[in-house]
């Protein structure tokens, strides 16, 4: 599990807890203390976010968790959702995953998208429970199928390796989309592969255009490189070496190699700009210099073929020129 995913349980939560405080605009704060006093679990769960957000009352983790777990025995479910992430994060109670799982669970049990997540991301890692990726993948698909965005992903990744489900990529890309058409970048990216290699959906190389130009809009270096190459192989669209060279030249100036090699190789050959073979020569240099491995190699190959008519003299210059534009961290590169 990512951290990034961890911290979007983290703010899931917050926001659910910033919701609930409207409960005490309707009374005032001692009116609202004496109801939480006399046992009104509504009540006491309110002054559990308030106590939490510092709202009316200074901040206090201990009494927030003090008024969850007072709510939470009453069986108020965001109490509870709240009390799992208090034992979950440590927060005014000791860090206990145990504690975490027996309040998620009842609010996951009534329906609280968030305690779900929870409880699937504890069964994930086995914090507090044996791992079981099959459990993990039952409060998931809940959450998921009620629009939850990290869900869908989840449930995506779960069906794509078979982790506690048979592997199953129709079932994958049905989530790779709902997550796709939230805006997930990732998941665009994912359908895009699976459209253009045919996983789980028909071959279908214009779906994959479509969401590979989904992802690279929101910065995906990899959907901007494979765009190029599409528009480059007339793949999905009419062959465009302009449109290539664009994509290209938007991953190269953000650092791939990939796209860094097969810009070189357009301006080499004059495909979609002006033939330059300064230019050429200066991105297949920065390509071989940040590249590795078996691509490393055959870069080296590209170059070495692309530049083979230049001068010392002007090897010299595509190398001061690849050296200037490294060293600019890309700003200087033209």
């Amino acid at each position: 599990m990512s951290l990034r995913r961890i911290s979007t349980f983290f703010i899931a939560a917050a926001l659910a807890c910033t919701a609930l405080f409207s409960h005490a605009q309707s009374y005032g704060t001692a009116e609202l203390i004496a109801k939480a006093e006399a046992g009104d679990a509504d009540a006491q769960q309110t002054l559990g976010v308030m106590y939490q957000t510092g709202q009316d009352v200074p901040p206090d983790m201990l009494e927030a968790a003090k008024w969850y777990h007072l709510a939470a025995d009453q069986g108020n479910a965001m109490a509870q959702m709240n009390l799992g992430m208090m034992y979950n994060f440590g927060m005014g109670v000791p860090q206990d995953y145990v504690e975490a799982e027996k309040w998620f669970r009842p609010a996951a049990e009534q329906g609280i998208t968030v305690a779900q997540l929870n409880l699937a991301l504890l069964y994930s890692n086995g914090y507090g429970v044996d791992q079981d990726f099959a459990e993990a993948a039952k409060w998931y698909t809940m959450a998921a199928d009620k629009g939850d965005l990290t869900a869908q992903m989840s449930m995506a990744e779960i069906f794509y390796v078979g982790k506690g489900v048979d592997q199953n990529l129709t079932e994958a890309a049905k989530y790779y989309r709902l997550a796709a058409e939230q805006g997930e970048g990732v998941a665009q990216f994912n359908l895009a592969v699976m459209h253009h290699d045919g996983q789980g959906v028909a071959q279908d190389f214009a779906e994959a255009v479509k969401w590979y130009g989904m992802a690279a809009d929101q910065g995906h270096l990899t959907a901007m490189y494979r765009l190029g190459v599409m528009y480059e192989d007339a793949q999905g669209v009419p062959q465009d070496y302009s449109a290539a060279f664009g994509w290209y030249r938007r991953a190269a100036m953000e650092g791939y190699f990939s796209a860094q090699n097969n810009l070189g190789i357009l301006y080499g050959n004059g495909l979609g700009v002006e033939q330059d073979l300064l230019k050429a020569g200066m991105w297949l240099n920065i390509a071989e210099k940040i590249s590795f491995g078996e691509e490393r190699d055959q870069i080296v190959m590209n170059r070495d073929s692309v530049v083979a008519n230049l001068s010392e003299e002007q090897l010299a210059q595509a190398q001061a020129m690849a050296d200037k534009c490294l060293e600019s961290r890309y700003r200087e590169c033209e």
